[in-house]
Order: C-alpha cells, then structure tokens, then sequence
C-alpha cells in the first residue's frame, strides 16, 4: 500500500513538473519574441474591438486592399449570423513558440458562443484572424446530415437530368426536322408516256392486201423492174413500208 502511494505521489509530481516546465518553455518562448501575456490579451482584445467597430458601421470597403483584414472582417460579419449579438468576452489563451504567437479569444453571444483565433507569427505580425462559432453535437449532426442530403440530391437531380437528355435523343431528329421544313411523303404513281417500240408499230401497220388495185400496180412494177412479161412467177403476200428509198420484192 505504501508502495502505491509512493508511486502515485511520484507520478503527480511528474506532471506538476511537466507543467511547469512547458509554462517556463512558453514564457522563455515569450521573452524571445518579446511579449507578454498580459499585452498579448490587451492586443487581441483592441484587434477584437476594431473588427466588431469596422464591421458595425459597414466600412469593410476600404480594407479591401488588406487581405489579412478583409479575411478577418469577412469571416467576423459570417459568424455574426449564428453568434448573434455580442455580450462579452468570457477568456484569452495565448500560445507562444519560436514560430509566432496564437491568441483565442472567446466570445459570449445571445445565440452562440465563438473563439476569435489570432495569430502572430514570429516578428509579431498579424497573419491572419479567424472566428470560429460553437457548434453543439446536436447541431454539428444536424449540418452533417443536411450536406448529405444536399449532396446526394444534387447527384440525383444531375442523374435525372442526365437520363432526360438521352431520351430526347430520339426526339430532337423530329424536331430538327419540324424547322428545317423536311417531312417525310408517301411515294405517289407516276404514269410515263412510252413510246411503242418499232417491232410493235410495225404490227400495228394496216394490212394493205386487200387492196387489189395497189397489188396490181406494185405487181407490175415488180415485173417490170425484173423484165417479166407477166406477174405469173410471183405472188404478193404483203405489203409494207420499207426503210430506205429502194423497193425490195419478197418471193
């Protein structure tokens, strides 16, 4: 039991002595960059006082050329919104090393309360200022659960819109051709006047043997061509028009 007891009084010693160790590190760390915790807390709470002033009276147009103070006054005015009125400053941390300096400086508002982060880096100029509003589980799980859904439906919605876009693929043909005045007709009859072919209007000639006086005449000068004395040695079967100028007897 004494053995016990001698060991747990030990280890509390231990950890007395890392804290006060780690508090001499930062005031060693604070005397090398030259500042104090108490001009660290003064100087956050006139930086604090300055941005809530510029912020009030709607002057943010002319730091615009700062980017650390138009950071700082833009993310002040955003908090502003959940943190609602400002009732006071409740506490300081200052946290000094070799690199620079941060200050947290809480706030006290009607709706939420907020930690102004201010950091310094290691010639003590101000690099950047940051309000950060507190959120409870409640809330930080309502917000998560409010971006899910965001995010998913905007993945729905663009999916939709997606789908819709394909399907008309088949109906924008149509429309084109609705504007470019193109439709689509049936395929009519034409009716084409063709001229009979030579065979056939030969066939359609008028039979000429019945003519008996042509057939005597062409007869005769048949004979008379071939210098018979008679058109006993031939008969004339048909009669029809000859291409050329010339006569031609068929036997």
């Amino acid at each position: 039991m004494k053995k016990r007891l001698l060991v747990l009084g030990m280890a509390i010693i231990c950890i007395f002595g890392m804290t006060a160790c780690g508090k001499a590190a930062d005031e060693s760390a604070a005397n090398a960059l030259g500042i104090t915790e108490e001009g660290a807390i003064n100087y956050a709470d006139q930086v604090l006082d300055s941005v809530r002033t510029i912020v009030e009276q709607e002057m943010q147009d002319q730091y615009a050329n700062d980017a650390v103070v138009s950071a700082a006054l833009t993310s002040w005015a955003s908090a502003m919104e959940d943190i609602g009125e400002f009732k006071s400053v409740t506490d300081h941390e200052v946290i000094v090393d070799k690199d620079g300096a941060t200050i947290n400086v809480m706030v006290e508002g009607t709706d939420h309360d907020a930690v102004v982060e201010i950091l310094l880096d290691d010639q003590l100029t101000l690099t950047g200022i940051t309000t950060n509003v507190k959120y409870s589980m409640g809330e930080l799980m309502e917000k998560a659960a409010l971006n899910t859904i965001l995010g998913m439906g905007t993945v729905f919605v663009v999916l939709i819109l997606i789908s819709l876009i394909i399907s008309c693929f088949v109906v924008i043909p149509k429309i084109q051709d609705a504007f470019t005045g193109k439709k689509k007709e049936t395929a009519e009859p034409v009716s084409v006047l063709v001229a009979p072919a030579p065979a056939a209007a030969a066939a359609v000639e008028e039979d000429l043997t019945d003519d008996y006086e042509l057939v005597a005449v062409i007869a005769a000068a048949i004979a008379a061509s071939e210098g018979a004395a008679s058109t006993d040695g031939f008969v004339v079967r048909s009669i029809r028009r000859a291409n050329t100028n010339k006569w031609k007897a068929n036997y």
